[in-house]
């Protein structure tokens, strides 16, 4: 199994304006979305709501909001994407009934949602890709999110699968873990964890993906950062962005990202190869980077996992990191 990962993909604001006016097939290069479709499975964080309603969450200090049209799935579709996850601080920006419109676009596109729902137990419940049976190669995935409280989802309330892991993995996210894992091949956990813009992650963060993977997800990618971060055994610790209007930052080139494409073992149980594609985001268009952005992306990104103990190699124009259980720096 080859499995699929992008990061941060915001659809609304100017890039919702480009929606207006091209084509959704059109917000992706011709070269990216072939690289997504080498994929078995594809999956992403979708940092917006999906809808046309909606009025933005009323919280002060909150200073942006992410809305996409409904014609934004086709864009999802035109990618091959499988699963979103909206365990974020962006699913709500439009309020609840945004986010169920949100469930109820992807829904009738055939893309899986995790890590929010109509209430707490749809939110924290997992979606299974490919098949169930152990046998089959079925990939469990699960979302959640570090941030904010407001958004998190009640038993009679919409939101998102929250949990502050700041004070620790809590145990019905162990568990859900746990139990997924006895009934699927492999376990994705995708959590959208940590502050913005940080080139490396948080103690605290580290020491949630060691429980994740304890508890049995097979492989955990991260997402939040804005900025990619470097590969642990078994761990992506943050996916960086995908697609969207945001300033760029000079210094961490937030414009400047990677495709991830995971290569499971042969019984589908273990990742062991990660092929990253070095992508440039052009403010609401995202293609492949050209040679310049890739050495740059290419440096970045060894740095990042040789802090692991992983070296990264380069084949084809793409970054390699090769997974074999040996022991890595956690």
């Amino acid at each position: 199994m080859k499995l699929g990962l992008a990061g941060d993909t915001m659809l609304g604001r100017m890039v919702a304006a480009r929606l207006a006016e091209a084509p959704p097939e059109t917000l992706f290069s011709e070269e990216v979305v072939a690289v997504a479709r080498e994929a078995d499975l594809f999956v992403l964080n979708l940092e917006c709501a999906i809808s046309d309603r909606g009025e933005p969450w009323p919280d002060p200090f909150k200073p942006f909001f992410f809305r996409a049209p409904p014609v934004a799935v086709r864009a999802l579709r035109h990618l091959g994407v499988d699963c979103v996850n909206l365990a974020n601080n962006h699913a709500l920006d439009y309020g609840r009934e945004a986010l169920l419109d949100t469930l109820e676009h992807l829904a009738g596109a055939g893309i899986a949602v995790v890590g929010a729902g109509p209430d707490e137990t749809a939110a924290r419940a997992p979606a299974v890709l490919g098949g169930s049976d152990p046998g089959s190669g079925g990939l469990g995935v699960i979302g959640v999110t570090d941030h904010p409280s407001d958004y998190a989802a009640g038993p009679d309330r919409p939101g998102v699968a929250y949990a502050d892991l700041r004070e620790g993995v809590p145990g019905w996210l162990t568990d859900a873990v746990a139990h997924l894992r006895e009934r699927t091949a492999a376990v994705l956990v995708t959590p959208h964890w940590g502050p913005n813009m940080t080139t490396s992650p948080a103690r605290y963060i580290r020491a949630a993906a060691a429980a994740l993977r304890t508890a049995g997800a097979s492989l955990v990618a991260g997402t939040s950062a804005h900025v990619f971060h470097g590969a642990a055994d078994g761990v992506l610790y943050d996916l960086g962005d995908f697609v969207d209007d945001y300033a760029t930052d000079p210094r961490l080139r937030n414009d400047r990202g990677l495709l991830f494409l995971v290569t499971f073992d042969a019984a589908g149980h273990r990742p062991v190869r990660v092929e990253a594609v070095p992508i440039a985001l052009d403010h609401c268009f995202t293609r492949l980077a050209d040679a310049g952005e890739r050495a740059w992306i290419a440096r970045r990104f060894r740095r990042a996992c040789a802090g692991f103990g992983h070296p990264v190699t380069e084949e084809g124009g793409r970054l390699v990191v090769r997974w074999g259980g040996e022991a890595t720096r956690p």
